[in-house]
């Protein structure tokens, strides 16, 4: 049985289309509701958050191979990271903060714990990030938790991704969507491969979307075109703010337009059988040609080809009624560049 937020997704006519805040709020949560206030203005369907801490993301030692790096804003490495955190008590009131302003308040979770608080806070999906694609004891543990997975893929193979959806799978939990990422920020246009979104479809037979970063608005777009049931995007308030992501991030305006211009994409794409619209059938007088003389004509004369140009309005006889008229005699006197109607032909 599926649940009602993985039925939509599947089934819903307009991609889903979740704003990566991540820890682009660099730690202050006012600039975190800010953030959630502008995404509910544009009707952002999710704000996206990360959960981790400063333990569960890197090692000490990597820290301490890191230690040269320093931020002019936030130091060294594991400060950054330790500001940028947020603690229960900040994930609690950003989910109140959502649900007062209408959006989903969703994040990826990077470790067992934080599995158990998302559950805990009623997420309606969990977030798998791509670094943990081929981590297949935490896969199995969220898929218990029996919530749609929402599964990013970057730096994954076929097998890997493979993997993966068998152990989530082999854990009792069937609803996942595959999303299409690359892991660079930002990549390479020729390296996006958004024909992987078919693919991936074809492949595993599930909801595909696209994890996106890169610069701009018109390749999740295109994802969108190419068939994406899901958009992420990471979002700010400023690209020029310090802190991790906000260079590769969209602002509000970038945002509305994925969001905005998604919704005319899938309206554009229609119907797969041609049809012509009651509109352009009454564009047809106006735009299309008559039959329309060369030349002075007597009445008597028979038509020749020669004698015949089309020109607009439509109103008349068709271009592609030629044969029918040549060979014909007319019944009246018709001027150069008159019309020729039916009514004139013997």
């Amino acid at each position: 049985m599926k649940t009602n937020f993985y039925k939509k997704i599947a089934r819903n006519k307009y991609p889903y289309i979740i704003a990566d805040i991540g820890a682009n709020h660099n730690g202050d949560m006012e600039l975190a509701k800010k953030m959630i206030d502008e995404l509910a203005q544009i009707k952002c369907n999710a704000a996206k958050f990360q959960s981790w801490n400063k333990n569960s993301l890197f090692t000490k030692g990597f820290y301490k191979e890191k230690s040269q790096f320093m931020d002019e804003t936030f130091g060294t490495l594991e400060q950054m990271v330790e500001n940028f955190s947020i603690s229960k008590d900040d994930h609690i009131a950003l989910k109140k903060y959502c649900v007062w302003k209408k959006i989903t308040f969703c994040s990826s979770s990077f470790s067992f714990t934080e599995v158990d608080m998302l559950d805990e806070l009623g997420v309606p999906f969990f977030k798998i990030a791509s670094m943990d694609l081929n981590n297949i004891n935490f896969l199995k543990y969220i898929a218990r938790k029996r919530k749609p997975i929402i599964l990013s893929t970057g730096m994954g193979t076929l097998s890997e991704i493979d993997n993966a959806l068998n152990a989530i799978f082999q854990a009792g939990n069937n609803e996942v969507i595959i999303l299409h990422c690359i892991s660079i920020y930002p990549p390479d246009d020729s390296i996006v491969n958004l024909k992987n979104i078919i693919m991936l479809k074809d492949t595993f037979g599930l909801p595909v979307g696209f994890s996106d970063h890169t610069i701009g608005t018109s390749i999740p777009l295109a994802a969108i075109a190419m068939g994406a049931k899901v958009i992420e995007k990471h979002f700010t308030m400023n690209k020029n703010l310090p802190g991790w992501d906000h260079t590769v991030s969209a602002n509000v305006e970038e945002m509305k337009l994925i969001i905005v211009g998604g919704r005319r994409i899938i309206k554009a794409q229609g119907n797969y059988n041609r049809t012509v619209s009651d509109d352009e059938y009454k564009q047809r007088a106006s735009f299309r040609r008559s039959a329309v003389s060369k030349k002075d004509l007597e009445k008597g004369h028979i038509l020749a080809s020669n004698d015949i140009d089309f020109k607009r309005p439509g109103s008349g006889i068709k271009p592609d009624e030629l044969d029918y008229i040549v060979g014909r005699e007319i019944k009246r006197e018709i001027k150069r560049d008159e019309i020729i109607d039916w009514k004139d032909l013997i």
